[in-house]
Parts: structure tokens; sequence; C-alpha cells
């Protein structure tokens, strides 16, 4: 997998506004948010894309799922509700060859996206 910028902000070379860290994930603030709440989760191991999961994979994907609702209940839209978004190429919008959980709320999110 190709050097991105979220193995750098994993290695502690770009700072980031981190909400949640382990030893499987990170989650921090997004750069140029949709919402008013808008935390990326990725895993610490890099994953390219959803194309790249495999069976090894598994238990970080869970422990992802896991720790999301945990996140939101963190940044105060548990309650309210909240998307997450998984972009899979470039027509499917993912601008970050590292998989990447798009954790977002804090406003009514609307239907259909993009």
């Amino acid at each position: 997998m190709a050097e991105t910028i979220f193995l750098k902000i994993i290695r502690g070379e770009i700072p980031a506004k981190v909400v949640h860290e382990d030893d499987l994930c990170m989650a921090f603030h997004d750069i140029a948010p949709k919402a008013p709440v808008h935390v990326l989760v990725i895993p610490k191991k890099p994953i390219e894309s959803v194309n790249d999961i495999d069976e090894d994979d598994i238990p970080i994907l869970g422990h992802i799922w896991a720790t999301i609702p945990k996140i939101a209940q963190q940044l105060g839209i548990a309650q309210s509700g909240y998307r997450v978004v998984v972009n899979c190429g470039a027509d499917g919008g993912q601008e970050v060859a590292h998989l990447h959980f798009h954790l977002l709320g804090g406003r009514k999110l609307t239907w259909p996206p993009g």
C-alpha cells in the first residue's frame, strides 16, 4: 500500500484532532467537515479499501463497528442519530487510499446523499 496521509497521522507525523485511539483504530475530526460532527475512523492496519478486506481483517472491522457507537456517544450524537459512510474507489468518492469510516452527525441528514 502506498504512503498516505492517514499513515502519517497514525505515526504522529501529521497532527490531527484525535477523539479516540487504541491498538486497532484511530478516530479524528475531518479537516473538511460535511456536518457539524464529522469524524474519520480508520484501522491502524493499512487496508486500502473495502475491496481489500480479507478474513484476517474481521476482528479489526468488528472492533471498529463496536467502537463507532462509543465515539458517537462521546461526541453527543448517539441519541439524536448519525450516519456512517464508507466510500470505495474513485467513483465511490474515496479520496484517500486507506479504508476509513465517516461518522457524520449533529444535524438532520438528508437522503439520498451525493
